[in-house]
């Protein structure tokens, strides 16, 4: 390195307390943490009719958990119904509590060049699954789930990673909403 170079380093007079106030935030939130559930009983979780259809939060950042880094719900649908069509960052897992039926996910094409450019598949990919079966979408596939019993409903538990809204990539679209959802 130059002389020149490493004077430039030396240059400026702004001053900041970075280091100090994010020592005193993680006491903070730890102390805090301390405070957190540990266990979230079944009548302490919240229901909610959404975009994507009718959920109950198993574990969620608003629920001021102990849990940091992924959220959990169970998805419920109706006899022959099906969810919303929607698409995030996230990867995401779910495991076929009750039911039988299927997914569509529209795979993504990804390019970086000057900004993100992204393609999704014209065609669906048809995924058939049944109760005890565990399903994992790629990040950012637009996806669906069909419920393909027309005498029971499905449950599934649906896991997603908070990581990547973390670390600012807080992509979440709802491309189609559930039957039925009112706003």
């Amino acid at each position: 390195m130059s002389y020149e170079e490493a004077k430039k380093a030396e240059n400026g007079q702004n001053q900041a307390n970075f280091y100090k106030e994010a020592l005193e935030e993680s006491k903070a939130f730890r102390e805090d943490y301390k405070k957190r559930k540990a266990i979230v009983k079944a009548e302490e979780m919240p229901w909610e009719n959404s975009p994507d259809g009718r959920i109950k939060h198993v574990i969620n950042e608003k629920l001021n958990t102990k849990e940091c880094a992924i959220d959990i719900y169970m998805q419920f649908l109706d006899a022959d119904g099906k969810s919303g069509k929607h698409r995030h960052i996230s990867e995401e897992v779910f495991l076929v509590l009750e039911g039988k039926g299927y997914d569509l996910h529209w795979d993504v094409d990804f390019h970086l060049k000057d900004e993100y450019t992204w393609v999704w598949a014209e065609e669906p990919k048809k995924f058939e699954w049944k109760e005890g079966d565990f399903v994992y979408i790629p990040p950012y596939s637009t996806h669906q789930h069909f419920n393909g019993d027309p005498g029971k409903p499905a449950r599934l538990l649906i896991t997603t990673s908070r990581i990547p809204k973390a670390l600012g990539f807080d992509w979440h679209e709802q491309v189609e909403n559930a039957p039925g959802y009112e706003k």
